[in-house]
């Protein structure tokens, strides 16, 4: 139970965060900023993890300092990665 409560408090920071480093305008409320900083602690886990290791693994940043920051990171990348499909789809 305190390891979700982690993920949640992990999300909601690193995806305010992200959403106020990011240029333009993204919307949104709490429930899609704590999703999108779920998806970029997966996001950064994963690349941290195949940075450090070669190897590709299912991991996640954890809730300390270095771990906002890779969640941070992880969260710009799913902003970005967002906008490309949803400018598709407008098309």
């Amino acid at each position: 139970m305190l390891n979700i409560i982690a993920w949640i408090i992990l999300g909601l920071l690193a995806g305010a965060i992200a959403k106020a480093i990011y240029p333009g305008r993204q919307g949104g409320g709490i429930l899609s900023t704590m999703i999108l900083g779920i998806i970029g602690a997966l996001i950064g886990g994963i690349i941290v993890t195949l940075l450090e290791t070669g190897r590709f693994q299912l991991a996640a940043a954890s809730l300390s300092i270095s771990g906002v920051i890779v969640a941070v990171l992880g969260a710009i990348v799913a902003i970005f990665l967002w906008n490309l499909v949803a400018n598709r789809a407008s098309y």
